[in-house]
């Protein structure tokens, strides 16, 4: 009758204020009368003592270490004696209306959070196992609970640093955790274990990510816990409620992928005792998922179930990620093996605290099979694209790229569908992608392939507009049809989509057209573009121009040589500006360029060919001192650089103003004698006076200015 009364009265307070009856005031006023003195409790004629310290706790303003103390005290004691004395009823009520899960909260918050001195912490987790074997006292509160442990007690700087810390305190204080987490899980119906064990996993995985050792040592360490419960739980559990216990295919548990893979990650602090706790859980994980495994075979399979115990040995053996997620992955469902490949994509990105190089070597093996890992493509592909951004190590970025062209080759429709779907048109990631699986022939057909379905009803859009997506349709209907030499060279003439002036789509349009010239049959057809690459050029975009050029170097290749001959000359013209650009590579594209065209020329050409190359001697000729190795590679060796120079110089000294005019512009003197490198005006001072005796004592050149137009 009592409870009954304080439930109606806990219901009022909930409750806007209404009119009641007499009798409905009655019962009221009787309710709040049992409240104040909360003998109603039948644990109280136990622990009377306890339960006035609570209340006495809650209302009192003066809250120091020895009152906090005996309020967590009293708690623990209190629920430990309802439990084995089963005089639980009424303790959910007693625990809502003093809101002792909110006050226990607050004082862990309170706790400082760069010392342990006090036994506040141990207190309240003990206060809190206790409470978790009386139904409903916690629910809903569980996880605020925990992250005010978790975020308390694994942000303590290391034990090293901590002052004055006692080793017991600081080891009863972790035990206390555990035990918490442990009686959290077992005391849960069963039907809420996989929640609850989920929401835990979850917020330990956001420690495991911290910079700081001894945070993600702490929250390993419970996540070994944990693991060894989940693979004992069927046998821990002894709810004497529960008419059963859960059997281990019933245990699922959609987070194993993402904890797999972090504690994979894990392994690499080999120097820390993290590495260590992590492959205790992954041994334990793999216990549960064999067991669960063999659980499900039929009597004719027993046979093939083996000893767990032979094959954790072997992981102990070689903790390697790849040799453990290879033992794992027949025992995986196929959402929990792209949930593992999803964490090493994240773990490629700068932020990440884990070793790259472990990343990349899983990744590898899991473009190796592409059949047992690549299952879920939607996910992956939009994981890929989230990352990717984040994501500016070279060796990283190509890893990743390199998992979505294997995707993209097992299952290009689903990759193009999933990428138009994720991206918005013309986004730079996207794009990024785009190029990557742009790159491989086989994977470049069959995505153009896809690409010419999915964008033809223009429903879906690559790039920023329509005309953008229609210039791709038509270069992959091009590629997509057996066309001969001259329906190739008609159909292009039809489309002319070089002729856009458009940055993104034409750098991914020359990207799928250098990939698919590498087949001498479509090289020797795509010869009716080159007049639209020459005018690329001129459009002044880099990424363009330098895939342009490659381009058109291969594609002049196939051609016989008086065919090429007149294109020659006319490209070197469009040549001359980029052999000084900015941009290194494609310096050493126009350069290699040039030097290929020279040699194309025939017949009358062969003149004009020649006035070229002159305009194109004095930056040839400077680029010999190119700090790109691969630049300065391309012209003549510093040997007879310094003969050329030393023949200039005789100019300087000539009876004509207008030829010592020349001169000094040609070895730009009067610029460099104010040059801001110190090294470069005593070199000029030092050219100035060794003029004299040079013009005196200049050997005679093996070769001249007319024989090098002549190379």
């Amino acid at each position: 009758m009592a409870e009954k009364l304080l439930r109606v009265a806990l219901k009022e307070d909930r409750a806007p204020q209404e009119s009641s009856s007499p009798v409905e005031s009655h019962e009221l006023c009787l309710a709040q009368q049992l409240e104040m003195d909360a003998s109603w409790l039948p644990v109280y004629h136990l622990e009377p003592e306890h339960v006035d310290v609570i209340r006495a706790f809650v209302s009192s303003p003066e809250k120091d270490e020895e009152r906090k103390l005996k309020f967590l005290t009293s708690i623990a004691v209190l629920f430990r004696a309802a439990t084995y004395n089963s005089l639980c009823q009424g303790l959910d009520l007693f625990c809502q209306r003093y809101k002792l899960a909110e006050n226990i909260k607050v004082l862990l918050e309170e706790e400082p959070r760069d010392q342990l001195h006090t036994a506040v912490w141990r207190s309240a987790m003990f206060a809190m196992t206790e409470m978790s074997f009386v139904e409903a006292v916690l629910e809903g509160k569980e996880i605020g609970l925990l992250q005010a442990c978790f975020s308390g007690i694994f942000l303590l700087p290391p034990k090293e640093e901590m002052q004055d810390l006692k080793p017991f305190l600081y080891f009863t204080t972790m035990k206390g955790m555990d035990t918490m987490l442990v009686a959290l899980v077992l005391n849960s119906p069963t039907s809420r274990v996989n929640e609850k064990m989920q929401s835990i996993f979850q917020m330990l995985l956001t420690f495991t990510t911290s910079e700081r050792a001894s945070v993600r040592e702490r929250a390993v360490g419970r996540m070994r816990v944990l693991s060894f419960l989940l693979a004992n739980y069927s046998s821990l559990k002894a709810d004497p409620n529960e008419e059963r216990h859960a059997s281990r295919a019933e245990m699922q548990m959609p987070i194993i992928g993402q904890l797999l893979g972090h504690l994979l990650l894990l392994l690499s602090f080999k120097e820390e005792e993290t590495g260590h706790l992590a492959l205790d859980a992954l041994c334990l994980l793999f216990q549960f998922k064999y067991q669960q495994h063999c659980a499900t075979l039929t009597e004719e399979n027993t046979q093939l179930q083996g000893d767990w115990e032979t094959e954790t040995t072997s992981l102990r053996t070689s903790p390697s990620a790849t040799h453990i997620i290879e033992s794992f992955a027949e025992y995986l469902q196929p959402s929990e093996r792209s949930d593992i490949v999803r964490v090493f994509i994240e773990a490629m990105t700068d932020s990440s605290t884990f070793d790259k190089e472990a990343a990349r070597n899983v990744l590898d093996m899991v473009r190796g099979n592409p059949d047992l890992w690549l299952v879920d493509v939607p996910k992956i592909t939009s994981c890929i694209h989230k990352t990717l951004g984040c994501i500016k190590s070279v060796p990283a970025r190509q890893s990743v790229e390199s998992l979505m062209v294997s995707m993209a080759d097992k299952c290009p429709q689903e990759v193009v569908t999933t990428l138009l779907q994720v991206a918005p048109g013309g986004d730079s990631t996207a794009l990024a992608l785009w190029e990557a699986m742009f790159s491989v022939p086989q994977t470049v057909r069959n995505i153009l392939k896809e690409l010419l379905s999915q964008l033809w009803d223009l429903k879906s859009r690559l790039f920023c507009t329509h005309l953008e997506d229609y210039c791709l349709v038509r270069l992959a209907m091009l590629a997509s049809r057996d066309l001969g030499d001259r329906a190739f060279a008609a159909t292009y003439l039809d489309f002319r989509f070089l002729k856009e002036e458009r940055p993104a789509m034409l750098s991914l349009v020359l990207r799928a057209i250098m990939t698919l010239s590498e087949r001498d049959e479509m090289a020797r057809k795509m010869k009716v573009i080159l007049p639209d690459l020459m005018r690329v050029l001129l459009f002044g975009y880099k990424a363009a121009t330098t895939k342009a050029l490659l381009v058109f170097r291969t594609i002049m290749a196939q051609l016989e040589r008086r065919e090429a001959s007149h294109i020659a000359v006319q490209m070197t013209e469009f040549l001359l500006p980029l052999l000084d650009d900015e941009l290194s590579q494609l310096r050493e594209s126009s350069i290699s360029l040039f030097r290929d065209l020279m040699m194309m020329a025939v017949g009358n050409d062969k003149r004009e060919m020649k006035n070229v190359v002159r305009l194109g001697l004095l930056p040839l000729f400077f680029r010999l001192s190119d700090q790109m190795q691969s630049v300065a590679k391309l012209k003549q060796d510093r040997r007879r650089a310094q003969e050329f120079l030393i023949q200039s110089l005789s100019y300087l000294k000539d009876a004509q103003a207008s030829l010592r005019e020349a001169a000094v512009r040609f070895i730009a003197l009067q610029t460099l004698a104010e040059d801001r490198e110190p090294s470069i005006r005593s070199l000029v001072a030092q050219t100035v006076i060794i003029i004299p005796s040079s013009s005196r004592e200049q050997p005679r050149p093996r070769w001249t200015l007319r024989a090098l137009c002549c190379r």
